[in-house]
């Protein structure tokens, strides 16, 4: 099931946030991320916050309904406009995420990005993004997005092996995200990722090298390849702790990240965040980078997270909640915090360091300037980026990121 939500104090009912949040605004780009929560089943490792139409039913009535959702997110899309006031912002990002958006018709997600169009604008180069389930989507339903103003999409490939997408309870069939790619770009897709997932229980490297080169058979734009982390609580948590299948070590993930590396450079895809690689910086995700740059965004949907001005907050997780809160002029909100000057400062090292500019070196204390130094003479930081003043993670750093952030935040 879902994960819960963080602490946090409570959200003032009509949303309004503190002047300091506002103030400077201008200076930021602003994003929106629309969360769509639903499934059409539950992937086993899956913690996200979804639901089937199983798990609704008796609990949400009309209001968690699909079939009303995108009225009901444009209604929180309104309140966004009226708590950031006069802000002049166009919008420079939208993504949409799930879930499975593309289990909406694709004139609802048209709709909803219709609504962020007529509250705030898009900027002349606005990236517009929506996740997609393979078997959701077809010639058609792709040709309407790209009309609707879509131009870049993500489809779920997570691997090209039946017996590894069984592990994973993933449903669609091997080849199709690929075809999905043909079928992007002859709607008009100007950008188009495929997303893998390694490490799953019973792929051997030569699974994870078929799927690769599957994926590059498409020739997408972009890339993402992560990781599977088996959160507590999950089927396949469940499974792994029956002994029903085994267990994936650091080792072999470090093994597969070196894999996916030689692979995808050799195929002539950078990588820009530890996880993703691109042909070209017109490919990279520029909403991913609003999150690791600590921009503004307004985060609508059931559990969905915002962050404008260094105020973060979250949004009430069950779909029937939600619209109850929307529908009765309250905001959706559960939480928020005000983020410190030293909150803000370690957020940045922690996201900007996973970057391929890195994180500047003024950002760290007299500990961490020290721990710098012993990463750097361990090989985990690139010498030349380090004399010109950034903390760059070479590829042995990036297999141990997560240790090396926690070092330099001290």
């Amino acid at each position: 099931m879902p994960s819960a939500l963080p602490d946090g104090e409570p959200v003032p009912a009509d949303g309004a946030l503190p002047a300091s949040a506002l103030a400077g605004g201008a200076d930021r780009p602003l994003g929106f991320y629309l969360h769509v929560p639903y499934c059409a089943t539950r992937c086993g490792y899956c913690d996200f916050n979804t639901y089937t139409a199983t798990e609704l039913r008796g609990s949400g009535g009309v209001l968690a309904s699909r079939d009303n959702y995108a009225d009901t997110l444009t209604d929180e899309v309104r309140l966004a406009r009226k708590v950031l006031g006069d802000d002049p912002r166009e919008v420079r990002t939208v993504f949409v995420g799930g879930g499975t958006p593309t289990l909406l018709a694709a004139e609802d997600l048209v709709r909803m990005l219709g609504a962020i169009r007529d509250e705030f604008g898009l900027a002349a180069d606005a990236e517009v993004t929506t996740e997609a389930n393979p078997e959701s989507v077809d010639e058609r339903y792709l040709a309407t997005l790209r009309e609707g103003g879509f131009n870049r999409i993500s489809f779920g490939m997570q691997s090209a092996r039946p017996h590894v997408l069984k592990i994973l309870d993933r449903t669609h069939t091997p080849g199709r995200p690929e075809a999905c790619v043909a079928e992007a770009r002859a709607a008009g897709f100007e950008h188009v990722n495929l997303d893998l997932i390694y490490g799953t229980p019973g792929e051997s490297d030569d699974d994870w090298r078929a799927s690769l080169d599957a994926a590059l058979g498409a020739r997408p734009d972009h890339v993402s390849a992560y990781a599977l982390i088996v959160e507590e609580g999950t089927q396949l948590a469940r499974r792994i702790r029956r002994g029903e299948v085994p267990m994936t070590d650091d080792d072999v993930h470090a093994d597969r990240y070196l894999i996916a590396e030689e692979t995808l450079a050799a195929a002539g895809y950078d990588w820009y965040e530890v996880s993703n690689w691109a042909t070209s910086d017109a490919g990279r995700c520029l909403h991913n980078e609003l999150y690791w740059r600590g921009a503004d965004w307004w985060g609508a949907g059931p559990g969905a997270h915002s962050h404008v001005g260094g105020v973060r907050w979250w949004n009430v997780k069950h779909p029937g909640a939600y619209a109850a809160a929307l529908a009765s002029g309250r905001t959706p909100g559960a939480g928020r915090e005000v983020l410190t000057d030293e909150d803000r400062r370690v957020e940045r090292i922690l996201l900007e360091l996973r970057l391929r500019e890195g994180v500047p070196l003024s950002l760290l204390r007299d500990q961490g300037r020290a721990a710098s130094r012993r990463a750097l003479a361990e090989g985990l930081l690139d010498e030349g980026a380090y004399a010109r003043g950034q903390a760059v993670l070479t590829l042995r750093g990036r297999l141990l990121a997560d240790a090396v952030v926690r070092d330099l935040v001290d």
